[in-house]
């Protein structure tokens, strides 16, 4: 077992990662930047500027905004001024109401919102928010993290400056400051020899994300993936395991991205990585009806697995997020179909012959066909695992050694998909 403080370290780095959001993470973190702003200002604004990354532009373009009916920035930013609550953090626009988005459009219709593409920012995760009231104005800047403020500014006087990183964009193969260095054999350990009510906590993943499915189940959100494989997928799929855990991570997934007013528990400062570690891991479980021990080491295998990749893939990328994720689901299906962590090791290399390079097109409906295909491939690579077979060092970019093999992964996602990335949005803005 590992030692207390160590494991209080990882406790403390999970809580971090694994917490509630509102709607997708891209916009609420505008909308909590904007609002802010917008404390600080002590007024609503009479005009509101915003430069953003080109990940966040991504991320942010297409996707509903919950309780609004519409999709975007513009409603975002709007009810950030308007109704949002930085102390909330990512669940910011948890107050909306019809009234206040009948507001919100009426405030988009005055033309005071800019945004704009910040050609030089120095994180792929970048919020910069310029907000003014007659001649107050007031600058608020989320960097790195979703949530995390490193600028804060009224009229000139500087209220909270975090020096960033030299060329923090490119600095992520170490953890944050603070954090445990981690490696897949010492995600292992913690998950599988932590006493569980030191980590008993992870339940409240299960029971938000769950929540979201069951709501998209019962209801019409985004593409309703989740429900037309429930309902009418039978006879393709038939009612299997796979159908089940396709059926339920869709439907949070459909949920979250068609803006629906449920909080889901994200991962890595992502609610469809917090689905889609989860999700695939409850159904699973509950198909095989495993007792609630193997359940929450479970999900904390699956959770801690994609933190640990996401320390050197960084916040955003080119590279889609269910890639990360499933990749800690399938863990998760090898230990609970009863694998070793020789079993774990392959079931990742496995992950990442298959699904590297999936290209993120930013955050949308659509996302549920994704996140699908991820599930998929992680009980497949977890069957696989479990027969014995493994991916080769000789195929491909997996090497004998996991963690290099992961790294190798995050290095493609990180740095030689950037030109990518800038075409997927060029694509996506020109249309």
């Amino acid at each position: 077992m590992l030692s207390k403080e160590k494991r209080e370290s990882i406790i403390n780095l999970i809580k971090r990662e694994v917490v509630p959001a509102l709607g997708c993470t891209e916009p609420a973190a505008v909308s909590l930047c904007v609002a802010k702003a917008t404390e600080l200002l002590g007024n609503t604004p009479d005009r509101i500027n915003l430069r953003l990354s080109s990940n966040i532009l991504k991320n942010a373009m297409g996707v509903g905004i919950p309780g609004t009916g519409m999709i975007g920035l513009p409603i975002a930013v709007a009810l950030g001024a308007l109704i949002g609550k930085s102390e909330y953090g990512l669940e910011v626009l948890r107050d909306v109401t019809p009234e206040a988005v009948e507001a919100g459009k009426e405030y988009i219709d005055r033309k005071c919102i800019s945004i704009k593409l910040h050609e030089n920012a120095p994180s792929n995760l970048h919020i910069d928010v310029e907000a003014i009231y007659d001649t107050d104005r007031v600058r608020a800047v989320i960097s790195r993290e979703h949530t995390n403020f490193i600028y804060l500014e009224k009229n000139r006087a500087v209220i909270y400056n975090e020096v960033p990183k030299e060329n923090d964009a490119e600095v992520v193969e170490s953890p944050a400051e603070g954090d445990v260095e981690l490696d897949l054999k010492t995600v292992y350990e913690f998950a599988m020899t932590t006493p569980l009510e030191e980590i008993g906590f992870i339940l409240q993943a299960r029971d938000l994300n769950k929540a979201a499915a069951e709501l998209a189940l019962n209801s019409d959100f985004g593409h309703s993936l989740g429900s037309t494989v429930r309902l009418h997928g039978v006879k393709y799929f038939g009612d299997t395991p796979l159908a089940h855990m396709i059926s339920y991570t869709g439907a949070a997934c459909d949920a979250r991205m068609g803006g629906c007013t449920s909080a889901v528990m994200s991962n890595s400062g992502s609610g469809n990585q917090g689905i889609t570690a989860t999700m695939p891991v409850v159904s699973f479980a509950e198909d095989i009806q495993a007792d609630e021990e193997h359940l929450i080491r479970a999900l904390i295998l699956s959770h801690l697995t994609s933190i640990y990749i996401k320390q050197s893939l960084g916040r955003l990328s080119a590279l889609c997020g269910c890639v990360v994720a499933s990749t800690g689901a399938s863990s998760a299906l090898v230990y609970l179909m009863g694998g070793n962590y020789e079993n774990v090791c392959a079931a990742v290399k496995n992950m990442v012959a298959n699904l590297t390079g999936m290209v993120c097109d930013g955050a949308k409906p659509s996302c549920a066909m994704k996140v699908s295909s991820g599930v998929s491939t992680a009980l497949m690579s977890a069957m696989l695992a479990m027969n014995g077979k493994c991916v080769t060092s000789s195929e491909g970019i997996v090497d004998d050694d996991v963690d290099r093999t992961i790294r190798n992964l995050t290095s493609i996602g990180r740095d030689a998909m950037r030109a990518t990335d800038l075409y997927v949005l060029d694509i996506m803005t020109g249309k």
